[in-house]
């Protein structure tokens, strides 16, 4: 599975983007989705995920109420809306999948997030 991510950028605290991850080289309705991010000089941490099987989605503490994962399908891609952004979301974002959970197997090449004060 290859995965490609998009719509990093530079936002002010309190804006919103939208991430997008499109998936190629297998269908991605039976796989687990997940985003993950690395901030400087941290590990890299879980963000939010989407399981296949029942439609579940989970988020990281920090990020809950905040960040909506979603998924299309059809179109292959995985989605992750970000509004409310603080300075501390700041990080690479990488788009993941796999069939076991935390999906991992599977990573993007990573998208830059970067929130300003």
């Amino acid at each position: 599975v290859q995965l490609q991510a998009s719509g990093g950028g530079l936002v002010e605290a309190g804006g919103s983007l939208r991430l997008s991850c499109a998936a190629s080289g297998r269908t991605i309705s039976i796989y687990h989705m997940g985003w993950f991010r690395q901030a400087p000089g941290k590990e890299r941490e879980f963000v939010a995920g989407s399981n296949w099987n029942a439609g579940n989605t989970f988020y990281a503490d920090s990020v809950k109420g905040r960040f909506t994962i979603s998924r299309d399908n059809a179109k292959n891609t995985v989605y992750l809306q970000m509004n409310s952004l603080k300075p501390e979301d700041t990080a690479v974002y990488y788009c993941t999948t796999g069939i076991t959970w935390p999906p991992r197997a599977y990573w993007g090449q990573g998208t830059q997030v970067t929130v300003s004060s």
